[in-house]
């Protein structure tokens, strides 16, 4: 007797495809961010570089091997030569260009950054006692920081300044009466938020006195957003003055600044034009230098704040 089995049907495997796996999404997204944050981190080195060497230009300048801002080395406008005087030709009355681009950079730097540190201490110090003391004082402190801010920044610097006269120390205090308001609020808002951290509390429950608290616990918070905004204020107060010296209103010559060279050579835009834009190249560069180390700053300091 023969065994009967019954035949067994098993399923077919499906065939496997072979082929290069999907990479993870890991990998196809680090490469654009590597390659953003290098570009920003050129970005960043570029412009350090390039205020370093205004800086220096400006501060060595006396030292440098080119005649003074007020000396005629030729013929009016005449076009740039390989002589270092006259490297970037001379202005409308023969005077070397270049000496007065560096000899502006100077009182353009001087009244940035002189302005910036008159509005950052004022403005500063009126932001953090309004901030911690609160009540009465605050609200006259916002009063006059709404009133400041509300009125046209340029009408208040022509007002200042045809009341003063056109000087330098009038320029330097009329641009950071102009920086107060601004640093004013923005110490204010860091004070409030520092103000009800636990370090605060414990100083005030141990007996700190307000003015013992302000300046040594919430001072040296606030003074890093501070610092890292007085970057972008600079670049702010340099086109104010570029427009009150392109205006008659800034620096009185034969002194040279960078608005004052651009006011002076408008004129002669349609046949020398090198004139205005070598000045106004400076000015745009420094200003486009200053926002990105600003920029850079202030994100570093708020990587540093989310860590606390």
């Amino acid at each position: 007797m023969k065994n009967s089995t019954t035949p067994t049907t098993t399923a077919p495997v499906p065939a496997v495809v072979e082929g290069p796996a999907p990479p993870p999404p890991a990998e196809t997204a680090a490469p654009p961010v590597a390659r953003a944050k290098r570009s920003r981190t050129i970005l960043v080195k570029l412009a350090i570089g390039w205020l370093a060497v205004v800086v220096l230009l400006a501060v060595f300048a006396d030292l440098l091997p080119i005649p003074g801002y007020d000396v005629r080395i030729g013929r009016p406008a005449m076009g740039p030569s390989w002589d270092l005087a006259s490297l970037l030709g001379t202005d409308g009355l023969g005077r070397s260009t270049l000496s007065r681009l560096i000899y502006g950079a100077r009182v353009s730097l001087a009244v940035g950054v002189v302005s910036v540190l008159i509005g950052m201490v004022i403005g500063g110090v009126l932001g953090l006692l309004a901030g911690y003391l609160r009540g009465g004082f605050e609200k006259v402190v916002t009063i006059l920081t709404d009133s400041l801010l509300a009125y046209p920044p340029l009408v208040l610097l022509l007002a200042i300044t045809s009341t003063l006269g056109s000087s330098l120390r009038s320029l330097v205090i009329s641009l950071g009466l102009l920086c107060v308001p601004t640093f004013t609020r923005l110490a204010r808002a860091n004070t409030l938020a520092f103000a009800q951290r636990e370090f605060v509390t414990a100083s005030r429950a141990l007996g700190g006195r307000p003015l013992r608290i302000i300046f040594r616990e919430i001072l040296p918070n606030v003074v890093l957003p501070v610092a890292s905004y007085a970057f972008v204020m600079a670049a702010v107060v340099i086109v104010a003055e570029g427009s009150l010296s392109f205006l008659g209103l800034g620096i009185p010559p034969p002194s040279p600044s960078w608005g004052g060279m651009i006011s002076a050579a408008k004129d002669r835009l349609a046949t020398q034009p090198h004139l205005v834009f070598i000045p106004a190249a400076a000015m745009f560069l420094t200003i486009f230098a200053l926002n990105v180390v600003g920029d850079r700053a202030r994100t570093r300091f708020d990587v540093r704040e989310s860590a606390l």
